[in-house]
């Protein structure tokens, strides 16, 4: 495990981060320039080695997050912490719409589109239904039997 200095370091080497100081000797990284309401990438950094990364929104990531759209890099290699976050903050760069296709076993399809920081869902032209997070809208679609293409592309 990297240590809380090696951690700063490697962090530190990405100009496009703002160092933030919090409580409890822990720090935050902020990218000011993001193009979505979300400016933390380094979250909690802490002394013990712990933190999170935002990594929502990063395509096709395989990162576990949480509620919040973090991902624990407490047992990240060095390798790992940069590749997690340039693509943090190539999410928080792009400007360009999100948006996938999802289909249920009788071929009916919605599209999740990112619009004005809500992940919507559409049923051809009609809006389905607004969530808060990417999490939250993928949920309510597994639970109503619908796949990502994606990955039903990938079987």
């Amino acid at each position: 495990m990297l240590t809380f200095e090696e951690k700063l370091t490697i962090i530190e080497s990405f100009p496009e981060l703002k160092r933030n100081d919090i409580s409890l000797r822990r720090v935050n990284f902020h990218f000011e320039e993001s193009v979505k309401d979300k400016q933390i990438v380094v979250y909690r950094l802490h002394p013990n080695g712990n933190g999170f990364v935002y990594a929502e929104l990063i395509e096709e990531n395989g990162y576990v997050t949480d509620s919040k759209g973090m991902v624990n890099i407490r047992d990240f290699t060095k390798e790992e912490l940069q590749q997690v976050i340039k693509q943090s903050i190539a999410s928080l760069s792009e400007a360009e719409p999100f948006e996938e296709t999802w289909i249920n076993a009788e071929n009916q399809t919605l599209q999740l589109m990112n619009e004005y920081d809500v992940w919507n869902i559409y049923a051809g032209n009609v809006l389905d239904g607004t969530h808060t997070t990417y999490h939250e809208a993928a949920d309510y679609l597994y639970q109503e039997g619908f796949n990502r293409i994606q990955d039903i592309d990938a079987e």
